[in-house]
């Protein structure tokens, strides 16, 4: 059994029909900010594209079976930016779109951090950032001693390169081979306490990764034909090592006043401005569609 989750959408070629849901993931994502008037919306707005081809092209899974054996995993490492991974789970159908406005309730399935005890489809409970390449690395080995072809994509954040316990990892998925291990890591150049460069500089990424065993993509993760290409190209590889695809973001990408934004790390903005942001955001999709 494998299904392909994509929700309907037009019958047209395939960067069209991605622009198509990563307008979509964009819309819900900014949605639910609307409902608690804030959030790591910035976020989900620069990764949507990432989002769309993972889980809308790449990605095997059951929306009606989030826990199918022979499902591809998504670990969310940065588990803040849970409204992204929503906002695509919603688009897969994994969730329902009724579910939507208990955003960030009480007793909701969609809590403002993702835990995997509440969510369908979230794999791991994220947050403590640095951990997720970790579990990565277990369930990819597991995955092969089980003799199953599901891949792991484990998605992070520039800021999770800081910590020793991703590098510790990175080099563990290279001695054991892990060629089902896809890390996707957002570049978006913010963290919580500025520019990632100034808390932390970790350039030269692409030589660092490529000196740890992995074989290494750089691309902007803000053009959809080469973030198709760079998933499908990770994906193709025969090599048995694992795989990164670095991709440099834009926060609040798609909404020109967010984008111009000097910080979008967590976004407050005045009632009205979440309609505007929509009208923003249906413009530049309709503009680009034509």
């Amino acid at each position: 059994m494998t299904i392909r989750s994509v929700a309907t959408a037009p019958a047209v070629e395939p960067l069209e029909r991605l622009a198509y849901h990563a307008w979509r993931i964009r819309r819900f994502a900014l949605r639910m900010g609307e409902v608690q008037g804030q959030g790591y919306v910035g976020q989900a707005l620069g990764w949507a594209d990432v989002l769309a081809v993972a889980y809308c092209h790449a990605m095997d899974l059951d929306p009606s079976d989030p826990e199918w054996e022979g499902r591809d995993r998504f670990l969310l490492s940065h588990g803040h930016y849970a409204i992204a991974l929503y906002a695509a789970l919603l688009e897969a159908q994994v969730i329902p779109e009724s579910e939507l406005e208990s955003y960030g309730a009480d007793d909701s399935r969609l809590p403002m951090s993702g835990m995997a005890t509440y969510t369908p489809g979230m794999e791991i409970s994220g947050g403590s950032l640095g951990q997720g390449l970790a579990i990565g690395v277990g369930m990819a080995l597991g995955l092969r001693l089980k003799n199953n072809p599901a891949r792991v994509f484990n998605s992070m954040s520039d800021g999770e390169l800081d910590e020793g316990a991703t590098w510790e990892a990175a080099m563990s998925a290279a001695h054991h081979g892990l060629s089902n291990l896809i890390a996707l890591v957002d570049l978006n150049r913010q963290q919580a306490d500025g520019d990632s460069n100034d808390i932390l500089g970790f350039e030269p990424l692409v030589d660092k990764w490529q000196a740890f065993g992995w074989h290494v993509q750089r691309v902007d993760g803000n053009d959809l034909a080469a973030v198709l290409a760079a998933f499908d190209s990770a994906m193709a590889l025969t090599e048995s090592k694992p795989r990164v695809i670095l991709f440099d973001t834009l926060m609040g990408k798609g909404v020109d006043f967010l984008e111009a934004r000097e910080k979008n790390h967590f976004i407050r903005v005045e009632p009205h401005e979440w309609q505007q942001a929509l009208e923003v955001l249906d413009r530049h999709y309709q503009q680009g569609a034509q």
